[in-house]
């Protein structure tokens, strides 16, 4: 509940508040995790993307939609891609909410501003017979079983990066088939686990784990050789390495893709996807019917003989 006397400081505001550039930021931070709840890396990225808009604006008193419109031009102009623009225009939507909540603008200057169309580049996603490969691609490694397990893992379940290096022994339920994930904005969710995935985390923890474990070693499951949880870096690394062994270009995400879109083509619903990934809009899910779309676009012009 809001007091009559933080009503009042918060009709009192003026324009020229907005010039306050740094405390402007910091409360606006500071709101992102103590209202919102995000994570410190989502906070940072908004944090990096709203700096950046402010300095474009030199300190005006306000910003208009143009304004903004302006700046989505000079981050065209110094050729970022569009998927790069919508998350900017998704920091300054957020910013403007935020503007309005605390009474330091009467309009949102972002209401209604066309997205980029940051899906006419379709995410990339692997064919079963690459995803074979990748995972059944022989390493002479010591953390041989590691890595296939966090390989298996994250396309039987379409995690993201953090999510798959965060997950803790008490996360997963072997008899039970499923895994409790902790995604963006601290939000958990059940999804369920393949056998096969089951099996090798269940090898690793039992013939690798105890040996990388050290005195003080954390509840994650995956760790590195210094018995530390396994970090984003070193998971890139691992997953390259296998990618070449594979002769396959990927990424963590293109997983993930691949992960969603095999799910959608084997005859998944939109709501159960939408969950397994963690999207909380459906329209960021809905992307996937688009590329299942296109495969069948591009299978129908290569084999119909009068396309």
């Amino acid at each position: 509940m809001v007091s009559t006397k933080e009503q009042h400081n918060r009709q009192a505001r003026k324009p020229d508040d907005l010039k306050k550039t740094p405390q402007l930021l910091s409360s606006y931070l500071d709101y992102l995790s103590a209202e919102k709840g995000l994570s410190t890396n989502t906070i940072d990225s908004y944090g990096r993307d709203i700096k950046k808009f402010l300095f474009f604006l030199k300190n005006k008193k306000n910003f208009t939609r143009k304004d903004i419109s302006l700046f989505i031009e000079r981050l065209r102009m110094e050729g970022h891609n569009s998927s790069s623009i919508a998350r900017y225009l998704s920091s300054i939507r957020s910013f403007c909410k935020y503007l309005l909540l605390e009474r330091f603008i009467d309009e949102d200057p972002s209401e209604n501003l066309e997205t980029p169309k940051k899906w006419l580049r379709l995410p990339k996603a692997l064919s079963l017979e690459e995803i074979i490969k990748l995972l059944e691609s022989q390493a002479d490694s010591r953390y041989y079983l590691r890595d296939r397990a966090m390989l298996e893992l994250m396309y039987a379940c379409g995690l993201r990066v953090s999510e798959i290096i965060s997950i803790k022994i008490e996360d997963i339920r072997f008899d039970g088939g499923f895994i409790r994930i902790k995604g963006k904005g601290s939000k958990e969710r059940i999804v369920p686990v393949s056998e096969r995935a089951l099996l090798f985390v269940r090898r690793y923890m039992e013939e690798l784990r105890p040996e990388l474990l050290k005195n003080g070693s954390p509840e994650e499951i995956f760790l590195t050789n210094r018995g530390k949880p396994m970090t984003r870096q070193r998971f890139w690394q691992a997953l390259k390495f296998y990618g070449r062994l594979a002769g396959i270009e990927i990424t963590p995400h293109v997983l993930r893709h691949s992960f969603a879109t095999h799910m959608l083509e084997g005859g998944a619903d939109l709501r159960s996807l939408q969950k397994m990934l963690g999207h909380s809009d459906i329209s960021t899910t809905q992307i996937y019917t688009k590329v299942s779309s296109e495969r069948l676009k591009k299978t129908y012009l290569k084999y119909h003989p009068r396309a």
